[in-house]
């Protein structure tokens, strides 16, 4: 029943058996269950790596069972972490993939190649405006730049407007920090009206959009988007940034919603803080990505520090895969 959760039929039946007879040495547990009394000790050794089993308070030296509803509900945070973790790294390789592909396609000038260079923020907006026309079923795009000017907001909705009354799906991806910009939350429910989806996460890897599949406009520089982006068309590179947009989407939540908690209290923003915070980047770095105010991202990690019970961010990584918020191998 809870090979899931890493104990096998064997590690199982000795844990319930401890639970079942407290009072059991090592010889009677392997009595009881008919195989030798060294398996009985490589379980329970097995079972103390995974927190199930500790050392007896009433007679030292001895092992006792953790209760389920502590040890189970530890394992589970712990694996809880652990795919996070992957799906974190998942997430980190596509998006490490999308920048490789912008910048190699910013450098290649070979014909049929699928690339086409756009240089100045004039022709960007100008073969943006030619694409937007063009676009027959489905947009789909990264806006990692959190809050936007209101002006700015406004001056794209009668493309948008046109795209979706045109009946063309539109859906797009923002930071999890737009939630608190009222002139984004209105631009969204402008979207949501004439029938667009949003959504937001914690963290965007780069600006994209991708119009019916088949082509993707990304900025050749991921820190200056307005150097200059390229167009890609390529099947190979449409394949990969598809299924990146696709991954997050569906790890990503609707604006309208509460942003949910995992099993540590943590939203999805204050959890990439976390790993952020615990991989040693700094408070602007933290700001950057995740789309926030330099004040926002220190008051975070302050916040974060603080519950953890952590006095440097050195000890508040530590602390966090000790109480299983982030897995030991991130």
């Amino acid at each position: 029943m809870l090979e899931s959760l890493g104990l096998d039929h064997s590690t199982e039946s000795v844990y319930r058996a401890m639970l079942g007879h407290p009072h059991d040495c090592v010889d009677e547990l392997a009595l009881r269950l008919g195989v030798p009394p060294a398996d009985i000790s490589a379980t329970q050794e097995r079972l103390a790596r995974l927190g199930l089993v500790a050392e007896s308070f009433e007679s030292p030296g001895r092992l006792r069972a953790v209760s389920p509803d502590l040890g189970l509900e530890a394992l589970l945070a712990r694996q809880s972490a652990e795919l996070a973790a992957h799906q974190h790294r998942i997430e980190v390789s596509r998006a490490a993939a999308a920048k490789l592909i912008s910048e190699y396609a910013g450098q290649t000038d070979i014909p049929g190649a699928g690339v086409e260079q756009l240089v100045g923020l004039d022709r960007i907006r100008e073969r943006l405006t030619e694409l937007q026309r063009d676009i027959r079923h489905e947009v789909m795009s990264f806006a990692p730049d959190g809050a936007q000017t209101e002006d700015a907001l406004r001056s794209s909705r009668p493309l948008d407007g046109g795209l979706l009354k045109r009946g063309v799906r539109m859906r797009t991806l923002y930071l999890d920090s737009v939630r608190n910009s009222a002139p984004t939350i209105a631009h969204a429910d402008f979207l949501t009206e004439l029938g667009g989806q949003v959504r937001t996460v914690p963290a965007l890897p780069t600006r994209m959009l991708i119009a019916d599949r088949s082509l993707a406009l990304l900025p050749m520089d991921c820190e200056d988007t307005s150097a200059g982006a390229v167009i890609l068309t390529g099947k190979g590179a449409l394949t990969a940034l598809c299924a990146l947009f696709e991954t997050t989407w569906e790890s990503a939540q609707p604006l309208g919603t509460v942003r949910p908690k995992d099993v540590n209290g943590l939203d999805g923003q204050e959890a990439m803080a976390l790993r952020l915070l615990a991989q040693g980047h700094t408070d602007e770095a933290i700001a950057k990505r995740l789309g926030v105010s330099h004040r926002t991202a220190r008051r975070i990690a302050t916040q974060l520090m603080e519950r953890l019970g952590a006095r440097s961010r050195f000890e508040a990584g530590a602390r966090a895969v000790q109480h299983g918020w982030l897995p030991p191998h991130p």
